[in-house]
């Protein structure tokens, strides 16, 4: 990480790496059904030992589209608005890297586009998105795509941005 081998590492340390530079989105959202938004995307300052900052937790919630529900339990939310709340708290640690497992499996094809459009805007600020789907339709909008099979790699591409026809569409 930073440019620093990680292999070696013991686990005390990979820890300490993994809570200072990645930042996960899980599948199952993961979300406290007794805490509210905010309190949910503030969780991981706990294991850091840092007290939340009001404004950037405003900050990351209006980021991520969802000012209007930070006093909400996750029982009162959409799949795609849990789904934020969970890339919130990723973005709450100040991740390097942003790992997202199937981050769309659970959405509709709106949401799912949504939560897609979201990263790509992550990307562009300078974090590091790493995102296993089977989606491909949303993958092949990635920068590069690395296809696996029994846990190898077989194959990396580079798509080439889709360039519209006349009256078609485009996905940026």
């Amino acid at each position: 990480m930073g440019g620093k081998s990680v292999a070696g590492l013991s686990e005390d340390e990979l820890v300490e790496v993994r809570r200072g530079a990645l930042g996960f989105v899980f599948q199952q959202f993961h979300l406290l059904p007794t805490l509210t938004v905010t309190e949910n995307v503030e969780l991981p300052l706990t294991f850091l030992r840092r007290r939340p900052d009001a404004q950037r937790t405003r900050d990351i919630l209006a980021l991520v589209g969802l000012s209007d529900r930070a006093s909400h339990l996750p029982n009162e939310l959409s799949g795609g608005q849990m789904q934020r709340v969970a890339i919130a708290r990723a973005l709450m640690v100040e991740p390097k890297i942003l790992v997202a497992d199937e981050p769309t499996g659970n959405l509709d094809k709106a949401a799912g586009e949504s939560i897609f459009e979201l990263f790509k805007s992550l990307a562009a600020k300078g974090i590091a998105i790493i995102i296993t789907t089977h989606n491909t339709h949303l993958g092949y909008q990635a920068d590069r795509v690395i296809t696996l099979e029994d846990g190898r790699i077989v194959k990396e591409e580079r798509p080439k941005p889709h360039l519209p026809k006349d009256g078609e569409a485009r996905i940026s």
